[in-house]
């Protein structure tokens, strides 16, 4: 990589409030809050909303979605009708 055009790739926490998960990654991402981690370090930390720990595909809590009934009903109500 050509110096001093890439942006600072160091370690940051992703914190999932809504799940208390947290890991540790690189990235080019910075915040002003820092965590201090289990290895005794201090790293900046970024919240997000929704991570592998929350997401209903990931945790198995997805619906599944009915669709052929759904192409039925739909044919029911605004189907082909007779000429």
């Amino acid at each position: 990589m050509k110096p001093g055009i890439h942006p600072a790739y160091a370690p940051v926490v992703f914190r999932d409030r809504s799940a208390g998960y947290a890991f540790l990654t690189r990235s080019t991402a910075t915040s002003e809050k820092t965590v201090e981690w289990e290895d005794g370090n201090t790293y900046p930390v970024i919240d997000v909303e929704i991570s592998s720990a929350s997401h209903p595909f990931y945790t198995g809590t997805a619906k599944v979605l009915d669709t052929a009934g759904r192409v039925e009903r739909f044919e029911r109500r605004y189907g082909r009708k007779a000429r």
